[in-house]
């Protein structure tokens, strides 16, 4: 079993790039913690080709743009941040740090991002809306009886929440085979929050006990019915997140879904996956701008957002970095990590010439 994270922490100021935060988290956690962060299924072929993919990424970058101040704001579904880069959702954040997803919440709403909360947070859905003011999205994992999916959405909208991200592409658990190997289960202490047990039996099928509990409170069955009875059910706008193809993504907009996030679960799930920056192209050209396409998976460069912004992405979301960062530092970590981020973001958009986010598009870019 995983022990709980020491509450010793070290100084983020000696990071000078978001992956400067992985080697640090290392030495903070234990064996066990750190690997499941950091971990993908099987080979972790996926985890590697989703930083791979970006580097078969140059620039064509502009001349006398004029570019000096460039502007990094956009919208996604109506609401206004400040950059195009968003905190993903993440299973059990105190298992990082004490302060858990709080810490990154508050972290995101004074970056003036969104920050999304999964169904297997460590802290409540009330109680991390109650941390900050800024925008928060609900992840939810359906869950095999509808009644609890309802009640989660339920929860969601009484907490103000401003989205729903339904995540398609964790039916049963993947290998993970750092898990099995370390045995890795729930640190004594920490809890699924949002589960009204809070520790559901290990019933289900899956290679460890955390993909045992996992796997027992998340929908193996899941259909395209399942996400129009989402859609129907509540008024809130709800993403796709796990969209790789573009047939599934021009259904899951005629379904109803009001925004699609390419992801491939961070290298988690299927291994040998496509990369999400390589799928990103084909689910763009799919909705043709009907919906906003975010992209997760493999971003640790301002020029990393940018290279998906030109491939027609509306924003990113980034995982591990910001836990690496929440561990080392808490919420002065991720905010520390996010500064840095918008820092690169801003200078590479200089260099590139381009002024505005609407400036960034294919040409500016070659692959090699």
């Amino acid at each position: 079993m995983a022990e709980a994270p020491p509450h010793r922490r070290t100084s983020p100021a000696a990071a000078l790039k978001l992956e400067d935060f992985d080697p640090a988290a290392r030495g903070v956690l234990p064996q066990g913690i750190y690997d499941y962060i950091a971990g993908g299924a099987e080979d972790e072929a996926t985890l590697r080709g989703n930083r791979e993919a970006f580097a078969r990424y140059r620039f064509r970058f502009k001349i006398l743009a004029s570019a000096d101040r460039p502007d990094l704001n956009h919208d996604v579904l109506g609401q206004r941040f400040t950059m195009p880069v968003h905190l993903a959702p993440t299973a059990i954040q105190r298992m990082a740090h004490p302060d858990g997803e709080a810490a990154a919440y508050q972290a995101a709403s004074d970056a003036g991002i969104a920050y999304c909360l999964s169904t297997l947070s460590s802290l409540s859905i009330e109680d991390v809306a109650a941390a900050a003011t800024g925008a928060r999205w609900f992840q939810l994992y359906m869950h095999p009886e509808r009644a609890i999916s309802t009640a989660f959405v339920e929860r969601a909208v009484d907490a103000g929440y401003s989205a729903i991200l339904l995540t398609v592409d964790l039916t049963r658990t993947g290998r993970r085979e750092r898990d099995i190997r370390n045995g890795f289960s729930l640190p004594e202490g920490l809890l699924y929050a949002n589960l009204e047990s809070g520790r559901r039996a290990a019933t289900a099928d899956g290679p460890d006990p955390f993909a045992r509990n996992v796997n027992a409170n998340t929908n193996a069955a899941l259909g395209w019915g399942d996400l129009e009875w989402l859609v129907a059910k509540t008024s809130l706008p709800v993403i796709v997140k796990g969209v790789v193809r573009a047939d599934d993504a021009r259904h899951a907009v005629d379904a109803g879904a009001r925004g699609l996030i390419v992801s491939n679960h961070g290298g988690r799930q299927l291994d040998y996956a496509i990369a999400s920056l390589d799928a990103l192209p084909e689910v763009v050209q799919a909705v043709s701008g009907e919906v906003p396409v975010l992209l997760d998976g493999g971003v640790r460069r301002g020029t990393d957002v940018l290279k998906a912004l030109c491939l027609g992405a509306s924003g990113v979301l980034i995982g591990r970095p910001y836990l690496y960062a929440l561990a080392v530092g808490g919420a002065d970590g991720v905010r520390g990590m996010l500064e840095m981020l918008r820092e690169e973001i801003t200078l590479s958009m200089s260099l590139l010439g381009a002024r505005r986010l609407t400036d960034l598009n294919p040409d500016l870019l070659t692959r090699i």
